[in-house]
């Protein structure tokens, strides 16, 4: 079996790593996997697609008209010719709204070439006209038609024009000519949306847990990592994880959740724009690109928060979990069902009293009593060979399905 996975980047980035790791266990079966990709380092098994300036020009057509995904035609013309000569026997779809590919050239090859095509809701884009999503503003217009979107300047903005509609109308009729086709959702709350869109009709739609790799996130010794940040062992360490802050990922809650308490030691990873304006007891340690970096602060925290109320999965609480430290998450998306009884505790968005009490209650009740718990149940919910398994078993099921064009 070949399988191609096309993903906006290779070998980095948690879909990156995904498309990796799938490929590997590929190998590892006998199976040949490659990845088509818009950035992200070449290497064996791996199809560039397009250009950077290819990428920037498609972004500025984009805004200018409203249609994303409309562009790069010469560089998607590129990746089907590649397609007809790889010939996979699976196509799986990533992230494809980062200004790289041509979608309607691009689904409507797989359709009428009937080639067996999974997508995986990383996040709400392949349901909406163009929002990745749309919690934050309650809109659910994308249970019909979109239109009047109250994000059209965020996420993927348009400067001038209102074209959700169309692009979502586009979307549906583009997803229903494909014979063969299966939807993921990476969080039972994804696929409940999901089921509610028009990948509803697709002829499999379910749901796989993304994973975490617990050779590199498990408990690890926390004293070092708090001496060098400072933190005293009978101090409360609060920390948080992403990618960049802002509003939306929680950082006005962070910072009112340290004011309020200034007994805790909140430490904050990822890219802060204005971290020097931060309070005393709120520490950046900026992006971290090492995993065991990443490991120790998980490790010597003494729970582990999410203020995220729009998370498809939530990567960075199980990597948490991983590592022993409780999660106390916001009652939204898909946040609550990873946390599981005896894991941490979820509290309501914008609720920072019961936040303070929630990491209060843990830090008394001490970490090593959530420890076993909390990484017995990533192993038994989380775990790479039987999530990457369910993969491989949904591709040997699309190929032997037969058309419903034949």
């Amino acid at each position: 079996m070949r399988v191609l996975h096309i993903n906006a980047v290779a070998g980095r980035g948690s879909t990156g790593r995904l498309c990796d790791e799938i490929s590997q266990r590929l190998s590892e079966l006998g199976d040949e996997a490659y990845v088509a990709y818009s950035v992200g380092g070449d290497g064996a098994g791996r199809i560039r697609i397009g250009s950077r300036l290819d990428a920037k020009l498609h972004a500025l057509f984009s805004r200018v008209s409203g249609m994303q995904g409309y562009f790069s035609k010469r560089a998607t013309a590129t990746l089907l010719a590649d397609i007809r000569k790889l010939r996979p026997d699976v196509v799986h779809l990533h992230n494809l709204h980062a200004n790289y590919v041509n979608l309607g050239m691009l689904l409507s090859y797989l359709g009428q070439e009937d080639i067996p095509t999974v997508i995986t809701l990383h996040d709400c884009w392949f349901m909406t006209g163009k929002c990745t999503h749309y919690v934050s503003v309650g809109c659910q217009r994308w249970e019909a038609e979109c239109g009047e979107c109250p994000l059209l300047r965020a996420d993927n903005p348009s400067w001038l024009f209102d074209r959700t509609a169309r692009m979502k109308l586009d979307k549906m009729n583009w997803f229903e000519a494909i014979p063969r086709l299966a939807v993921v959702g990476v969080s039972d709350w994804i696929t409940k949306e999901a089921r509610a869109s028009h990948l509803a009709s697709a002829p499999i739609l379910t749901r796989i847990y993304n994973w975490v790799d617990r050779a590199v996130f498990f408990p690890d010794a926390a004293g070092v990592t708090r001496e060098r940040l400072g933190i005293p062992d009978g101090d409360t360490m609060v920390l948080g994880v992403a990618s960049g802050w802002s509003e939306k990922k929680g950082l006005g809650e962070f910072v009112e959740l340290a004011r309020l308490n200034p007994d805790f030691r909140v430490t904050l990873v990822g890219s802060i724009a204005d971290a020097e304006n931060l309070p005393k007891n709120v520490v950046s340690v900026g992006p971290l690109a090492d995993p065991s970096q990443l490991r120790r602060l998980y490790s010597a925290a003494d729970v582990f928060v999410s203020l995220s109320e729009a998370e498809t999965f939530g990567l960075v609480t199980v990597e948490a979990l991983a590592c022993g430290t409780p999660a106390v998450v916001m009652n939204s998306t898909a946040s609550p069902e990873l946390v599981a009884d005896g894991c941490g505790t979820v509290v309501e968005p914008g609720d920072i009293e019961g936040l303070s009490q929630a990491i209060r209650a843990h830090a008394a009740t001490g970490k090593s009593s959530f420890l076993e718990t909390c990484v017995e149940s990533v192993e038994r919910r989380f775990d790479p060979t039987v999530q990457i398994d369910e993969y491989v078993d949904l591709y040997r099921r699309l190929c032997a399905m037969l058309s419903l064009g034949k």
